[in-house]
């Protein structure tokens, strides 16, 4: 019995090796990229197993059989290979049915011509003995065979380029699934290569299907160890176009000289435009006042697009694109629509008014009427009408929160806004306030006046009779600070928190007033965060977290303790 060739064991290795691989990318599917790469395994393992065959036959016949067979191989590896890639890479908009269809051209034409190859000679041009010593000889080299060698490495690079963008992924995983892959595929492409320019004379087969081993490891290994189906890159240009396209501002691309490249629904809605009329137009002749729109950064003041009441207004903001080599290449420009937000201001505006000066007139008037009176009734419309201007108050204090929600303003001390609010509630209030301020360095957002203002102005309100007890800490955390308040009242209701929490109100649950509402709305504003707990044996305590601007040392706090009571 005759022992097999050598490269038999090693065809064999690979056989085996790409057929474990096929299996595992089997149990893959349905992710993108496993059924074709089942077939790029299954075209390899089924050339090499050929390719053994065919050193194992002794006759001319037998020679030629398998080597027609290998061409199902031959045509399959490259078409699948592309159709992988594509996938892989998220670039499957390319696989279209007239495409793979052409594609599939040269692999059936291959199959075909293989398996009649005895009244042509496309394929081989030599099929006979030669030498002295009677080896058997198979040469291929007609035309078809160089229109297949032409088709495999066109479909290679075709594939092998959208790998190449793996590679600078920001994800370490697709990167390492990226050089295994090009691995895999660079092997077999580079043993080819080096056979067909005739450094492998003396071997009796073309010994691309040997690099195939290489391959399967490859992709074995890629499977198996980094997750090449688990974690890919498949999403990510489909989820940039898909972030592009359905982002609620308008979005335009512009080269260079200023003509649209792309642009979203958004923006087309903006303009009123046509999409096949604005794509490759000039930008400015569909962006009114185009040319105060910058180079990069935003556009001071607004943009207005559409005539009269129907104009809506825009805040523009411009990224430039550049290259690899960082020099620009086209701009990025954005449309915020702040109609709704300008006429919110508008509305705010009125009513600030309405608060500020026609409710306080209001209330004189009724003051003045009632102090022409005597006896219970003229105190209980004193009283109500002070109520009401106390809300016209809280009202306006929450119309300059809000502002300062789009226009912030510089940082204050912090110990200045203890302080301020300390004074107010003592000028309103009997009130006792025990309180150990922080070092007048450490600074925080101006929303934080209203907060501590209307927290202690709530304690020192529903205290009851008598002189409210109220204690203020400051404990610095790094680059945050909590302060408490505690007082020893009757404490707050658990429906008014709880419709604090749930940040919306109902016509049976609703709280009491609007000062515990500006202290949530002013702590959302500046990025802080208030919690309210039960205090033994009687009272609330209130801790606020506050964010600080700058760097403080924790250390750095030089409190005192400081009491002071007042009576009225």
């Amino acid at each position: 019995m005759a022992l097999p060739h050598p490269l038999v064991l090693v065809l064999f290795l690979s056989v085996a090796v790409g057929t474990s691989a096929a299996i595992l990318a089997w149990r893959q599917r349905p992710e993108p990229g496993a059924t074709p790469l089942v077939g790029l395994l299954v075209g390899q393992a089924w050339w090499s197993a050929c390719i053994s065959f065919k050193l194992q036959a002794a006759t001319l016949d037998g020679k030629v059989f398998w080597t027609e067979l290998s061409s199902v191989g031959v045509g399959l590896i490259p078409f699948a290979w592309t159709l992988f890639a594509l996938e892989y890479t998220g670039n499957d908009q390319f696989i279209r049915p007239w495409i793979v269809s052409a594609l599939s051209v040269v692999p059936i034409g291959t199959v075909l011509l293989a398996l009649t190859s005895d009244s042509h000679s496309l394929l081989f041009i030599e099929q006979s003995f030669v030498g002295p010593n009677g080896v058997i000889h198979l040469q291929m080299g007609g035309v078809w065979y160089w229109v297949i060698a032409a088709y495999t490495y066109f479909l290679g690079a075709v594939g092998t380029v959208p790998l190449l963008g793996t590679l600078r992924s920001g994800a370490t995983a697709i990167k390492r699934q990226g050089a295994i892959l090009l691995l895999g595929v660079f092997a077999p492409w580079l043993t080819n290569g080096l056979f067909l320019a005739g450094v492998f004379p003396r071997l009796p087969i073309d010994p691309t299907p040997i690099a195939f081993s290489i391959s399967g490891v490859a992709y074995l290994y890629a499977i198996s160890r980094h997750r090449l189906f688990e974690t890919s890159p498949t999403p990510t240009k489909r989820a940039r176009q898909y972030l592009f396209d359905q982002m609620d501002e308008g979005a335009v691309v512009v080269d260079r000289n200023d003509y649209v490249v792309y642009a979203n629904d958004v923006f087309f809605t903006i303009v009123e435009g046509d999409r096949r009329e604005i794509l490759g137009a000039p930008a400015s002749e569909y962006i009114p006042e185009y040319e105060t729109v910058p180079s990069e950064g935003n556009l001071d003041g607004v943009l207005t697009i559409g005539d009269g009441i129907s104009g809506r207004a825009y805040d523009v903001r411009v990224t430039s694109i550049v290259d690899i080599r960082d020099r620009p290449i086209g701009r990025v420009i954005t449309f915020h629509d702040i109609s709704e937000y300008r006429r919110q201001q508008q509305r705010l505006k009125v009513l600030n008014r309405v608060l500020r000066h026609n409710m306080r007139t209001e209330t004189n008037v009724i003051h003045g009427y009632a102090d022409q009176f005597s006896g219970d009734e003229a105190e209980i419309i004193q009283e109500r009408a002070m109520r009401i201007d106390g809300l016209g108050e809280k009202g306006r204090q929450a119309i300059e929160l809000f502002d300062l929600a789009h226009e912030p303003s510089d940082p204050l001390s912090l110990a200045a806004i203890l302080e301020q609010a300390v004074d107010t509630v003592r000028r309103d209030h009997a009130v006792r306030i025990d309180i150990d301020p922080p070092s007048p360095d450490v600074e925080v957002a101006f929303a934080f006046r209203y907060v501590f203002t209307n927290l202690l102005e709530n304690a020192a309100a529903h205290y009851g009779d008598g002189v409210a007890r109220i204690s203020v800490d400051v404990d610095i955390r790094g680059d945050s600070a909590r302060v408490s308040v505690v007082d020893e009242g009757p404490g707050i209701d658990e429906s008014e928190v709880a419709v604090l929490e749930s940040g919306t109100e109902t016509a049976l649950e609703h709280g009491s007033g609007l000062g515990l509402w500006i202290v949530k709305w002013g702590v959302d504003i500046a990025d802080g965060a208030v919690e309210f707990r039960e205090n033994e044996p009687t009272g609330t305590q209130a801790l606020v977290d506050v964010p600080i601007f700058g760097d403080v040392d924790a250390a750095a706090s030089d409190s005192g303790s400081t009491a002071a009571g007042a009576a009225k």
